[in-house]
């Protein structure tokens, strides 16, 4: 029997922390989301005749004998980890887990994390074999083509030289054209796709699922990182983007999708062609996207609404006009103000996308946010903690702008790891709080989610089914509940 199988992957989605503490993750009770990277190499490597199999820990955090029995099964000869900052030192274990197995198999990272570092990944973990910066499917295939012989000549690879040092060949000349790409492999996630769901109250029915329908963004927010796929944008067609719809409701009965895309109606005149499809060829089917407040006008979202547009999300980041201006091009709240009063004029579902603790955070700034939010018509909303990521701009200095406890497996947006000069981490936790218990006590979003009852009854099921965990959560602002 040889030590692997040529030509064979296994592609690995890790948890990020204890497996012990999944059951009481406030965020997987909330949100699951596919892992839409992995199932489109997976779905490429597949038409290009090699092997590829997808274990998603997050879904299914007993993963880790399911990697043992796919392993055994399989005999790989590389195992792929997608990973974000929080989740890359698990992908670790799950490396030398595979190599007690197998002890040949080579352990491929990519995702954000590995992009942004680079070498710096292979420096410093010995079990890293390679990582792959930037778009992974051409990298990985030509991986898997060479059995990992002269890497080198590999674009888009880390790896060590014959020397032991490591070294990037280089980005890839030019993106994918997404239109060339098959479908992602669904099918290859285990229990697609009831073990997925969306954020609660932000969806009509189910099942739901996630889209990816584009790539990049052509903005330069200082918090963004843009090490994946630089400044670059592209999108699927307004065709293809149709037809993958209506594989997603034919195939798996899907009834309602989430663009999970920066920017979805930034080509206008395709958001016009695909919407136009989806009213003249109904599936049936109804939409979430995040816009950008620059790339909206009423026919458009007039449009978008007939199409089965039910929520649109939009970017505010924080409602203090001097802070925006320091971190965000074109800082202009009074237009998205009037956006957002366009959104929810169209009769679409608004969502408001916030952070708090970004870099000259003061009371002041959180306290004019909380006000600008509140004069607002808006459903719904996430406040997200500002972590500086490998890969953003704003990571080079942050040092200089305030304290950085850089503890990876904390960095998830749902931790105060960076504190603004002038402001303590036991302050903005009790800002957080006033400010999420503030907008649900606001008499409109209570009547909102009153009508969720009948507008998207399988969000109230769940969230009657974990009411205790949301309520600890409520108070102690625990993400694991840790005891």
């Amino acid at each position: 029997m040889t030590a692997y199988n040529k030509g064979t992957i296994l592609l690995v989605h890790p948890l990020g922390y204890r497996v012990e503490a999944a059951g009481r993750d406030i965020s997987r009770m909330a949100n699951i989301m596919p892992p839409l990277g992995l199932a489109s190499i997976a779905a490429y490597l597949e038409k290009k005749g090699y092997g590829a199999e997808i274990i998603d820990c997050y879904a299914h955090p007993d993963g880790q004998s399911v990697i043992r029995e796919a392993l055994r099964k399989h005999r790989p000869a590389f195992i792929g980890l997608s990973c974000t900052t929080s989740s890359f030192l698990d992908g670790v274990r799950i490396a030398a887990l595979a190599r007690e197995e197998i002890p040949s198999i080579r352990a491929v990272f990519g995702g954000p994390h590995v992009s942004a570092l680079k070498e710096q990944v292979l420096r410093d973990y010995p079990g890293v074999d390679f990582a792959v910066a930037g778009e992974g499917e051409e990298t990985l295939e030509e991986l898997l083509s060479s059995d990992g012989e002269n890497p080198e000549k590999i674009k888009g690879l880390v790896y060590r030289g014959k020397d032991g040092e490591a070294a990037f060949t280089g980005y890839r000349p030019k993106g994918i054209e997404l239109d060339s790409l098959p479908f992602p492999a669904y099918e290859k996630l285990a229990g697609y796709p009831q073990a997925y769901r969306l954020p609660i109250f932000n969806y009509p029915k189910a099942p739901n699922t996630s889209c990816i329908s584009s790539r990049g963004c052509p903005y330069a927010c200082s918090y963004c990182d843009r090490s994946v796929f630089g400044r670059s944008f592209r999108y699927n067609s307004a065709e293809y983007l149709y037809e993958h719809l209506r594989y997603l409701r034919e195939r798996f009965g899907i009834r309602h999708v989430n663009f999970y895309d920066d920017q979805f109606t930034f080509n206008r005149a395709r958001v016009e062609a695909f919407c136009t499809m989806m009213i003249d060829r109904p599936l049936g089917m109804t939409f979430n996207c995040a816009v950008r407040a620059e790339h909206i006008d009423p026919a458009l979202l007039a449009l978008m609404k007939k199409a089965g547009c039910w929520m649109a999300s939009l970017g505010i980041e924080t409602g203090d006009p001097e802070l925006l201006a320091q971190h965000r091009q074109n800082p202009d709240l009074e237009m998205l103000a009037e956006k957002i009063r366009m959104i929810k004029g169209a009769g679409i579902r608004t969502k408001g996308l916030l952070m708090m603790g970004l870099p000259g955070e003061s009371e002041t700034s959180i306290r004019r946010s909380m006000e600008y939010v509140f004069s607002l018509p808006v459903d719904d909303f996430n406040l997200a903690k500002f972590t500086p990521f490998p890969g953003s701009p704003l990571y080079e200095t942050i040092h200089e702008l305030g304290s950085f406890d850089e503890d990876w497996e904390k960095m998830d947006c749902m931790q105060f790891q960076f504190i603004p000069h002038g402001m303590t981490r036991e302050r903005l936790e009790v800002l957080f709080q006033e400010f999420y218990k503030r907008h649900f006590m606001r008499p409109q979003v209570l009547l909102g989610y009153g009508a969720m009852l009948w507008r998207s009854p399988d969000s109230w099921r769940r969230f009657v089914a974990n009411l205790g965990d949301f309520v600890r959560f409520a108070r102690s602002n625990d993400r694991l509940g840790e005891k």
